[in-house]
């Protein structure tokens, strides 16, 4: 079982009330990865939801056959595997320790049966998701924004 304040360091669950947080501790896992681990892969099916205590992990994409692009680098307190709260689907990327990680993991499965029976718990978890993930998009559609101002085909349209 997970602890009710290693819970806590997580971004998703930090307001969450004890009550709340002690549903979620029983499933929960600790689990430890090694450094350049693979924890999925892209196109994979999602069947665990992970929350990221100590280490970094690397979200990569597939760009071709041999290019991987960076998206991001999970720090302790995020969460990532987001596809795992839906049913039936896949990874959109590739999820790699940057070094030893501990992790607290969650069966998919689980989690979305214990937010069906729980309405109070389904809705606290989908609407921070909804705000992170808000914030995510935001932040992308900046660098986008940004990338495409610094392009030198583009600048004199954004210039006008």
């Amino acid at each position: 079982m997970v602890s009710l304040n290693d819970l806590k360091k997580i971004l998703l669950l930090s307001n969450f009330e004890d009550s709340l947080l002690e549903k979620l501790a029983n499933p929960a896992q600790l689990r430890i990865f090694g450094e350049k681990a693979v924890l999925f892969a892209e196109g994979q099916e999602a069947d665990t939801f992970y929350m990221l205590l100590n280490g970094k992990v690397l979200l990569e994409k597939a760009a071709s056959e041999t290019v991987k692009i960076s998206l991001e680098a999970v720090k302790p307190g995020y969460s990532f595997g987001w596809s795992a709260l839906l049913t039936g689907a896949s990874y959109t990327s590739y999820a790699i320790c940057a070094e030893p990680c501990e992790l607290i993991t969650f069966q998919g499965s689980e989690l979305q049966k214990m937010m069906e029976e729980d309405l109070l718990l389904g809705r606290q978890l989908m609407e921070r998701t909804l705000e992170i993930t808000m914030i995510r998009l935001q932040k992308r559609t900046e660098q986008f924004l940004k990338t495409l101002r610094q392009h030198p085909d583009m600048e004199r349209l954004f210039s006008d």
